[in-house]
């Protein structure tokens, strides 16, 4: 198997063993839950997207990675993980504009990773990064959904 190829096969099975564990066991455990409660045990992976960081660290990634990729990668997981942090402790306090924020959170933080993933091109530079799409990216995409399927059920 090439590299794309191999890439896209545990990005496919990471994200379908994530949603059997969210629709099986997560999702029936949060239906017991208030709604901030549950949003923010969701939210919680996503706060720690500052991983995504290691993007622009020299000798993690092929000195050949993108440099828009790396920028753009990094940044957005960063950005979208202060916002997830944010979200909780509105979520926490139970302050005014906690649901706003986190639909701001949820949308940047799911254009975020569709953005990166739609670069295809940087698979065979990712090195010691490679982790971070086929493992936790997956992990962050289940939750955007379960995120937006809580809000959408509860408007």
């Amino acid at each position: 198997m090439d590299t794309l190829t191999i890439f896209l096969t545990q990005l496919i099975l990471s994200i379908t063993v994530f949603s059997f564990i969210a629709k099986w066991y997560v999702s029936p455990w949060l239906s017991g839950k208030l709604l901030n409660e549950s949003l923010m045990i969701l939210i919680f992976p996503h706060a720690f997207r500052h991983v995504g960081l290691s993007f622009l660290v020299p000798g993690l990634v092929d000195e050949s990675l993108p440099n828009q990729f790396a920028f753009m990668t990094a940044y957005g997981d960063f950005i979208s993980g202060l916002l997830a942090l944010v979200a909780i402790v509105f979520l926490r306090k139970g302050w005014a504009y906690a649901i706003s924020l986190v639909w701001v959170f949820n949308v940047i933080g799911l254009l975020d990773l569709l953005n990166a993933l739609r670069q295809a091109d940087a698979v065979p530079f990712l090195h010691t990064t490679w982790y971070i799409p086929t493992f936790w990216v997956p992990i962050l995409l289940v939750t955007h959904v379960m995120i937006f399927s809580l809000l959408l059920k509860k408007r």
